[in-house]
C-alpha cells in the first residue's frame, strides 16, 4: 500500500476546486488499495466535513501557503507517513517550494491549468484541458509523465456512476442548473438568480420557465453567502428557484439538467461527461484557457465575468442563459457534441494508476477528437 500526500488548500477566496479534484483521485487511490492523506494550510469547515465524511484523514499544517514553514511541514509529513508520492494543487507554490518538495525524494504530481512556462519541478503533470498537449510542458517539467487532455478529467465516483446511466434527450431534462463552485469567490449566484427572475418577468412569464422546467441553484458549503442565497430563493418563490447547499447528489442532478450555468472550473469535466449543455462562466484566470477550448468544441458556450461588477456580469449571463434555454434545438446539438467527446469518466482512475505505478504507454495520447475542434 502506497501513502499519497495531497497538498491542496481551500478558502472562500480561492475556492474549493483544488481539493475537490484531488478528492476524485483520492477515491480512486483508495479503490486501488492505497491511502490518501490531505494536508492544508487553509481549509473551510465544509471541506473538512466532506473529507471526514468520505473517511479521509486531513491535517492542518503550518503556513503561510507556499512559504518555508509550509514546505518544511509538508516534507516532515512525507517522512513521518512514509509517503511515496505527493499531489500538489494550487497557484501559490513558487519555484523554490516546488524544487524543495521534489528534492524530498517522493514522486511529485503537479496539477496545472495555465501552461505559462513556469518550471513545475514535477514527475507527473496533469492538465485535462482539450488542447493541453500544445502547451510547453516539455520545458516546464523535463522528463515528466504528461497526463494531458480530457481523458484525465478527474470525476468523483458519484459523477462517474451517473455518467454510465442511459442518457435522456434534452426534452426530458427539465432542470436549469446554476452553480459557481464551492465558494463562489465573485459572489455571482445571487445576482444571476435575480437577473434571471427579472428577465423572465419582463418577458411576461411571471418568473416561470416554460414546459414545467425549474431552476436549481447549487451553493457550496464554503460559500460565505450561502444563507443570503437561500433567503433570496425564498423571496423569489419555490416556483422560481430552489437552492441546495452542499448538494450530496450532484451526479443525479446534473443528469436532469437541460442546461447548466457554471463556473469554468472542475465542474466543467463533470458536466461534459454527463452531456449537459453549459454556459461556462470564467471567474478566474486559470479557467480561461480550458473554457475557451471547450466552447470551440460545441458542447458549451463561454462568457468572461472577470473584472466587472457582479450585477453587470449577471445581466449578461442571464440574457445568454435564457436565449439558450429557449433554443431547444441548439441545446440538443450541444448535448450531442458533448456525447461525442472522448471523455469516458475514468480520468481519476488513470491518474491514480500513473501516480502509483508505471504510466500507460498511450496515456498522453488521449485527446479530444480533432474533427470536433
Amino acid at each position: 500500500m502506497a501513502v499519497i500526500l495531497i497538498r491542496a488548500d481551500a478558502s472562500p477566496t480561492i475556492g474549493t476546486g483544488h481539493v475537490m479534484r484531488c478528492l476524485a483521485v483520492a477515491e480512486a487511490l483508495r479503490d486501488q488499495g492505497h491511502e490518501a492523506l490531505f494536508a492544508a494550510v487553509e481549509s473551510t469547515p465544509a471541506i473538512d466535513r466532506r473529507l471526514a465524511a468520505e473517511g479521509f484523514r486531513h491535517l492542518s499544517i503550518a503556513g503561510p501557503v507556499g512559504e518555508a514553514a509550509d514546505l518544511a511541514a509538508t516534507r516532515s509529513l512525507l517522512r513521518r507517513e512514509h509517503g511515496t508520492a505527493v499531489m500538489l494543487d494550487g497557484y501559490r507554490f513558487g519555484e523554490a517550494y516546488r524544487a524543495g518538495l521534489q528534492a524530498a525524494g517522493a514522486r511529485v504530481l503537479a496539477w496545472d491549468d495555465l501552461g505559462d512556462g513556469t518550471p513545475l519541478h514535477a514527475d507527473l503533470v496533469v492538465n485535462a484541458a482539450p488542447r493541453a498537449a500544445a502547451l510547453p510542458y516539455g520545458e516546464m517539467a523535463p522528463g515528466a509523465v504528461l497526463l494531458l487532455g480530457p481523458g484525465y478529467a478527474p470525476l468523483r465516483r458519484e459523477v462517474r456512476l451517473a455518467a454510465r446511466e442511459p442518457r435522456r434527450s434534452i426534452a426530458d431534462r427539465p432542470v436549469l442548473l446554476v452553480t459557481f463552485g464551492g465558494s463562489d469567490p465573485l459572489g455571482l449566484t445571487g445576482p444571476v438568480l435575480k437577473a434571471l427572475a427579472e428577465a423572465l418577468a419582463k418577458g411576461g412569464r411571471d418568473g416561470l420557465l416554460p414546459n414545467g422546467c425549474r431552476i436549481v441553484a447549487v451553493v457550496g458549503g464554503s460559500n460565505p453567502r450561502a444563507a443570503e442565497v437561500a433567503e433570496l430563493a425564498v423571496r423569489l418563490g419555490p416556483d422560481m428557484v430552489s437552492v441546495e447547499i452542499d448538494c450530496p447528489r450532484m451526479g443525479a442532478l446534473m443528469a436532469d439538467c437541460g442546461l447548466a450555468v457554471s463556473a469554468g472550473g472542475g465542474t466543467m469535466g463533470e458536466l461534459a461527461a454527463l452531456a449537459v449543455p453549459t454556459l461556462l462562466v470564467v471567474t478566474a484566470d486559470n479557467q480561461a484557457m480550458a473554457s475557451g477550448d471547450a466552447a470551440e468544441l460545441g458542447w458549451c458556450a463561454a462568457v468572461d465575468a472577470r473584472g466587472g461588477a457582479p450585477t453587470e456580469a449577471a445581466a449578461a449571463i442571464a440574457e445568454r442563459t435564457l436565449a439558450l434555454w429557449a433554443d431547444i434545438g441548439q441545446r440538443q446539438r450541444m448535448q450531442d457534441a458533448a456525447a461525442a467527446l472522448p471523455l469516458d469518466g475514468e480520468g481519476a482512475i488513470r491518474i491514480a494508476g500513473a501516480l502509483t505505478g508505471p504510466a500507460p504507454k498511450a496515456a498522453s495520447a488521449i485527446r479530444f477528437r480533432p474533427a470536433l475542434a
